[in-house]
């Protein structure tokens, strides 16, 4: 026998933050017990989502009928044992036999539907803003929030309390937050309609309650004063011209007594091994371009001075390395990629750089990618996290 074959060749995995099951690889067991761990994987998501469950097996090239009839057993009885429950399949053309062999789920069960991969199958995946940024600022979140959710109660999270999330984008870190801690209450604003507009379908979609999506202007919020326990704002203050004016709003929204929370970036010390001189160079042209045009992404080490400036007090400070092994390293690559579409893009060519520098510019990114994939390499992205206690 080939040793070959007694190693797995598939893999299953649970994603919170889209509400994702997703199997991938061959799935060709000779007993079902081979299955264990697969299919109690599936049962906790099921016990967990709430609205839509999607189960993406768009990456699998071969399933067996014992195992299609084992994942679909435990389908349809959800189903059965949950009316509430919606299951979306996503499967893809290029592996045509999924959209076949799944769809007869769909004619048993009304609360199963099939979606191809090359259709609009998930919540707001035709609605892309600044070029598609969306399902990248998806993959940030996830990759952040690893390492914030045990950040946070350091910096004033806990259950029941009420919450602002400012400067919410998409509405991600919000709906983490909420199903992590369960505050009684969060009101998540942005400048942007159509960010609010992709964040409030995505809640509609999963079923989450207690979030208040809010349009609003960070830097003059229609929001009483004193109001709530702790205020967040994530890589936002950076791109202010004027982040002092934002810090005043957040202060003067926050009780006495509750903290301000921000999380920002210093890019210059993104690193990548190999080819590190490259990826160093790239990123502190990053911080250049930023500041050509009046943003700091530099601005994460300067935290605890802004936020003394606004007046808080009981400063906290930690940061954290966003790496390729944290989770699936292309992940990683693909946040990197936007970076060099949107920097070596739109804004070097705004500011009038050159071909010869633009080559240059993005071959650090190229290398960059290059260190997060390699099987020895390495690829981090620092956040500094703060927060500051208002005054009693």
């Amino acid at each position: 026998m080939n040793p070959y074959d007694l190693l797995p060749r598939f893999k299953a995995q649970y994603d919170a933050n889209n509400q994702e099951f997703s199997i991938s690889g061959v799935v060709r067991p000779q007993a079902i017990d081979e299955l264990g761990p697969s299919i109690a994987l599936l049962r906790d998501a099921i016990g967990r989502v709430r609205g839509v469950l999607y189960v993406n097996v768009r990456r699998l090239t071969q399933m067996n009928n014992a195992a299609f009839h084992a994942f679909s057993r435990i389908i349809l009885d959800a189903c059965r044992a949950r009316p509430d429950l919606k299951f979306i399949v996503i499967t893809s053309s290029v592996v045509g036999w999924t959209s076949r062999k799944f769809g007869r789920l769909s004619g048993i069960e009304p609360n199963i539907t099939v979606e191809e991969y090359d259709s609009e199958f998930y919540p707001g995946q035709g609605f892309l803003e600044e070029g598609g940024f969306v399902p990248i600022l998806r993959t940030q979140t996830k990759m952040t929030w690893r390492h914030e959710r045990a950040i946070l109660p350091r910096h004033g999270m806990r259950p029941g309390i009420v919450m602002a999330d400012i400067c919410c984008g998409i509405g991600d870190f919000a709906v983490l937050v909420q199903k992590e801690f369960q505050p009684s209450r969060i009101v998540a604003l942005d400048h942007s309609r159509s960010s609010l507009a992709y964040a409030r379908n995505v809640a509609a979609e999963f079923d989450i309650k207690g979030i208040e999506y809010t349009y609003g202007d960070a830097s003059e919020m229609l929001l009483e004063e004193n109001q709530f326990d702790l205020v967040t704002c994530r890589h936002s203050l950076q791109v202010f011209n004027k982040p002092e004016l934002i810090l005043r709003e957040l202060f003067r929204i926050c009780k006495p007594g509750g903290r301000v929370y921000i999380t920002n970036e210093k890019n210059s010390h993104c690193l990548g091994e190999p080819r590190a001189d490259s990826i160093q160079w790239t990123y502190n042209e990053v911080a250049k371009l930023w500041a050509h045009f009046q943003m700091d992404i530099e601005l994460g080490p300067k935290s605890k001075r802004y936020l003394t400036e606004a007046g808080l007090e009981d400063i906290r400070v930690e940061s954290f390395m966003v790496t390729n092994h944290d989770g699936d390293p292309q992940d990683f690559a693909d946040v990197i990629a936007a970076w060099e579409n949107v920097y070596a893009g739109e804004m070097a060519t705004k500011r009038g750089d050159t071909p010869a520098f633009i080559r240059r510019f993005r071959q650090g990114f190229q290398d960059h990618i290059f260190a997060a994939l390699h099987s020895k390499g390495y690829a981090g992205w620092p956040i500094w996290v703060a927060s500051g206690r208002k005054p009693l």
